[in-house]
């Protein structure tokens, strides 16, 4: 029983995570998930075994071995569990091989809590090879045995295949390891990357020279923010909101868009989108070669320019905007070298450089400025107010409130420099010919479905996005201001955001924009009310892989959905259910189900057959 204890654990700890999925493993996933056990049993009796050995210097090797391996597998896997309700499996660890300096960066932002999740296993371990060395002592012949076979077990365990998609059917020390061969085969140069994608270096399809013109004399700034949730900002005018309150004095007649969302909730993904006007769910030549925005701003004779304060180096985002074709280019490395790989350049010093620069751009202008400091573990300055308090960094439950205030105080902070910029602009003279589009790349989950941070899912608190346009007076006709307000509270996507775009540049109706509009799924936001267009959602594209796959379908307030781990698509209707706590089933969706079966083939995290 002493040397099956850790083993039995491991069991016990599965079902008290997730005993409804377990309870509905059956036939080969039942099968795996009883060998998965065999193979834990062996393991830890075999390291354990060893580990207490009475005398000779291999006791202390193996008593380390055996804390190490129990510490890191147990302990690691509750605390992944704890963010993202899935265990850590091999795929994730062949995804994170691709941004090791990312994943080292946000577990020592959160170190107390990843330590804390492994400390209770470390005791365990330290207190069975005491107790151990005590009620069972090794004879020597079998622990000679031990000796040799242990360290094959422990590597053996890191290349038996096992069930680790979306059942994970095998307990979870066992998924941890197998994870930890992927890395290290990855390392190695065994492992086969080709559906780890990354963005490669765009070559945009020729767009030919534009003459059309917007009615109005106008220019275009294209404000994206990170990771910021709608719910975290001040949507329509609110002389009492604070959560984004620059932003919002700055702005008193913008119009709101209250149902905005992405189409992924990853960056790279909703980048794609939100400048071409296509799908996720495109080839990856197509999300690599369709025009974007800034093409044919420069067909019309634009002047451009595209500010960021992300880190290019992170994913092969460098290789995306090697060739945009903005004038006026600037990233975080420019502006710090030695900037954060996630959170990028500090923001203050981006809205510095854009006041700058903008004064130089010549009329008419498509400028665009990403922001990325909210961003896990989301930049806050001490210096800056933080009006939401209690705060805390900790992602443990029990302060988790706190944790959501540490958030809502980054996005704060955000806005004080983007109303910087806001405020330089209208400040000057080209500032009453510029019309604002405000949006972010995608949202972020604080655990409404057991999630935090995002790309693991398509349901609202990853998509959906704030939305709002503020166009001077004389900046938009009579029709175009009256369509603009009668989409405030439709279900806007990003496409109809860059068809938006297009058309404020007035190049929406250009003979040239024909051959590409087969594949634009946007509607213009200043031509009436959007049309109930079917939009893939997906975080797994042809610019960035995903660690878990997901993906679904929304028109109007219906959505499906569906994660890796789920046994069946979820079906919501927004409009009456905004928190998607209640699946109406597949019926309610058939329209988007089949939709989804013809794009995407199957469920996530299944093979086509199953």
């Amino acid at each position: 029983m002493l040397l099956a204890t850790p083993a039995l654990l491991g069991v016990a700890l599965d079902v008290w995570r997730r005993g409804d999925r377990l309870a509905d493993l059956s036939g080969t996933h039942l099968g795996t998930y009883a060998a998965s056990v065999v193979e834990s049993l062996v393991l830890w009796a075999l390291l354990l075994y060893a580990a207490l050995r009475q005398r000779g210097i291999g006791r202390f090797l193996f008593a380390g071995l055996f804390l190490v391996s129990l510490t890191f597998s147990f302990g690691g896997q509750q605390y992944f569990f704890d963010q993202y309700n899935a265990y850590l499996n091999v795929d994730v660890s062949k995804f994170a091989s691709n941004f090791t300096d990312s994943v080292i960066n946000q577990l020592l932002a959160d170190i107390g809590n990843y330590v804390w999740a492994k400390l209770p296993f470390f005791v365990l371990g330290a207190a069975l090879i005491v107790v151990g060395r005590r009620v069972l002592r090794p004879r020597r012949r079998p622990a000679r045995v031990a000796f040799f076979l242990a360290p094959v077990a422990l590597v053996a365990t890191f290349f038996i295949p096992t069930q680790h998609r979306h059942a994970q059917a095998s307990v979870p020390d066992v998924l941890y390891l197998h994870g930890v061969g992927g890395l290290i085969r990855t390392q190695l140069g065994f492992t086969e990357q080709s559906n780890q994608l990354r963005p490669r270096e765009r070559e945009s399809l020729e767009v030919g020279k534009i003459s059309t013109k917007p009615p109005v004399p106008r220019n275009v700034m294209l404000l994206i923010l990170e990771s910021v949730r709608a719910d975290a900002t001040c949507v329509p005018y609110d002389p009492s909101c604070i959560r984004t309150a620059a932003t919002n004095r700055l702005a008193p007649e913008r119009y709101p868009l209250r149902q905005v969302r992405s189409l992924a909730s990853s960056t790279a993904i909703s980048l794609a989108v939100l400048w071409a006007g296509i799908g996720p769910h495109e080839s990856r030549d197509v999300l690599h070669t369709w025009p974007v925005i800034f093409d044919y701003a420069n067909a019309a004779g634009w002047d451009t320019a595209f500010w960021t304060s992300q880190n290019m180096m992170f994913g092969n985002a460098r290789l995306w905007v090697k060739d945009l074709g903005a004038r006026k280019f600037i990233s975080a490395t420019d502006i710090d070298p030695t900037c954060d790989l996630d959170m990028g350049a500090r923001e203050d010093l981006l809205a510095e450089h854009v006041n700058r620069e903008i004064d130089d751009l010549k009329e008419p202008f498509l400028a665009v400025v990403q922001f990325s400091n909210v961003h896990y573990p989301y930049y806050v300055d001490e210096k800056l107010p933080q009006p939401f308090q209690p705060a805390t960094t900790s992602k443990a439950a029990d302060t988790f409130e706190e944790f959501w205030n540490h958030y809502k105080n980054s996005v704060h902070q955000q806005d004080i420099h983007v109303a910087s910029i806001l405020e330089h602009l209208r400040a000057s003279e080209v500032g009453n010919r510029t019309v604002v589009v405000y949006t972010s790349d995608h949202a972020e989950a604080f655990r409404e479905h057991g999630q935090t941070g995002h790309t693991f899912s398509v349901l609202d608190e990853e998509i959906k996005v704030p939305g709002w346009v503020d166009a001077p007076r004389g900046t938009l006709t009579e029709d175009e201001s009256k369509h603009l307000t009668s989409n405030a509270d439709e279900f806007v996507f990003h496409p109809d955001i860059a068809v938006t775009v297009m058309d404020l540049m007035g190049v929406w109706d250009a003979p040239e924009l024909e051959p590409f509009k087969s594949r634009i799924i946007g509607d213009s936001l200043l031509r009436g009310k959007v049309h109930d267009r079917a939009m893939p959602l997906t975080n797994c594209a042809g610019v960035w892989s995903c660690a878990f796959e997901n993906w679904g379908y929304m028109k109007g307030s219906m959505k499906l959905e569906a994660r890796s781990w789920d046994k069946n698509w979820s079906c919501f209707n927004l409009a009456d259910d905004p928190l998607e706590s209640t699946d109406l089933g597949i019926d309610a969706c058939r329209d988007l189900h089949d939709l989804a079966m013809q794009t995407f083939g199957r469920l996530p995290g299944r093979a086509k057959d199953e």
